[in-house]
């Protein structure tokens, strides 16, 4: 392209270059040879004016009387033919051919000839062909040298964007924000800049379902592998259908689950919320991790008023409560205890245990991805809080020690 942009601007200037000096070169050269002419003739018409002033007054008209008319120019000569007298001539004959020559005839029949060499007038031409000749070839440098800053000029930011370009391609992302001060080759630079964007939103949250769904599947997967286990080392024919049925009811969760994911990643808000017992998703919570916190030794307490109903939906309420639970398995120690209770026109539900609680650096900074106080993914209460915001709800940190999460749920309009 670079080659292209300089070749095509010579070939312009070439061409106005030409069309210009050829015209102009001829031009001047028959202003140069009218202008000569033009001198002699003058020279001519001026000896002939002495001449028949002279044969008007009777004075003698002789080589030197006239020689002083033509000293000024050495290299002029001049001819006078007088009626019955012998011809004068005045100069030196001008070698070279083709002189210029002027012949001017009196009115007594006297006749003055006057001839001047052509060298004056070829050196003259060469001296205006030499000066176009140069004229020309500074504008032609003049103008290479500005096709060559503009073909840089315009194929540098080619060269930009063909990289930004590839390294979109590549899976960089990063908008480069750089401007060339031409229209379009801003506008192109704005669209790469806004795809580089969409892109680099696209796969944040790429990322973060796959960091999201890896650690929300873990727990579920895990339950379901320890009923697989069980049903395998039992020959019990009833304990195989209980745990078949509740390995079924952990497969329809996980199922949940991955959909919960998929919705709350297209649309971080869910408009479908309705009301739901709020009971049946502790108890199932309380009895899928009860096994693990007896395994640590520890227990789950349940607390709060029976039958309450909550607007949202079942299954992002299952997961962060999970989510919690696991929590405080992982981080707390001591009891767990499960508290649900009314607060206005909310349903609170509330998760407690007896550790250490939150480190006082953490603080609310917990809910953030990617910080956690004891080297764990730092991904669950993110998943959390993300899950409960885009099911109308909240959960915050009511208290650091004792550690107190609490969902805030809205509350079903009692009927009267």
């Amino acid at each position: 392209m670079r080659r292209r942009l300089i070749n095509s601007t010579l070939a312009v200037v070439l061409v106005v270059v030409t069309l210009f000096c050829v015209p102009l070169a001829l031009v001047e050269k028959r202003s140069i040879e009218n202008n000569a002419r033009d001198q002699v003739t003058s020279e001519a018409l001026h000896l002939l004016g002495v001449v028949e002033n002279r044969l008007i007054a009777g004075e003698p008209i002789d080589s030197e009387a006239l020689s002083g008319l033509t000293s000024q120019n050495a290299q002029r000569y001049a001819v006078v033919q007088l009626p019955g007298q012998p011809e004068l001539t005045l100069g030196a004959r001008p070698t070279g051919s083709n002189p210029t020559t002027a012949v001017e005839t009196g009115a007594h029949g006297e006749k003055v000839t006057v001839q001047e060499s052509r060298e004056p007038l070829n050196r003259d031409i060469r001296n205006m062909l030499l000066l176009l000749v140069l004229v020309a070839l500074l504008t032609i440098l003049a103008a290479a040298m500005l096709a060559v800053w503009q073909a840089r000029r315009l194929a540098r930011p080619l060269t930009d964007l063909a990289e930004t370009a590839e390294r979109l391609g590549s899976g960089d992302p990063r908008p480069r924000q750089r401007r060339y001060g031409v229209v379009e080759l801003d506008r192109v630079a704005e669209v790469l800049d806004a795809s580089a964007d969409r892109i680099g939103r696209m796969l944040t949250a790429e990322r973060r379902l796959a960091a999201d769904a890896s650690h929300q599947l873990r727990t579920p997967l895990t339950a379901l592998s320890m009923r697989l286990e069980e049903i395998v080392e039992t020959d019990d024919l009833v304990t195989v259908k209980e745990e078949a049925a509740i390995a079924l009811g952990q497969v329809e969760r996980l199922t949940d689950v991955v959909q919960r994911l998929l919705t709350n990643s297209r649309d971080q808000r869910n408009a479908s919320a309705v009301a739901f017992e709020l009971d049946e998703v502790i108890k199932q919570q309380a009895e899928e991790w009860r096994p693990a916190l007896r395994r640590a030794g520890r227990t789950l307490h349940l607390e709060g008023p029976p039958g309450l109903r909550a607007l949202g939906t079942s299954g992002a309420v299952a997961q962060v409560l999970a989510a919690l639970i696991e929590n405080s398995l992982m981080h707390g120690d001591g009891a767990v205890t499960i508290r649900t209770r009314v607060r206005d026109t909310s349903v609170v539900l509330e998760v407690q245990d007896d550790g250490a609680g939150v480190p006082s650096e953490l603080g609310a900074r917990v809910f953030e991805r990617a910080v956690s106080g004891h080297n764990s993914t730092g991904i669950g209460l993110a998943v959390a809080r993300d899950l409960a915001e885009a099911d109308g709800g909240r959960l915050e940190l009511l208290s650091q020690r004792p550690p107190v999460f609490a969902l805030f749920l809205g509350r079903q309009a009692e009927e009267r």
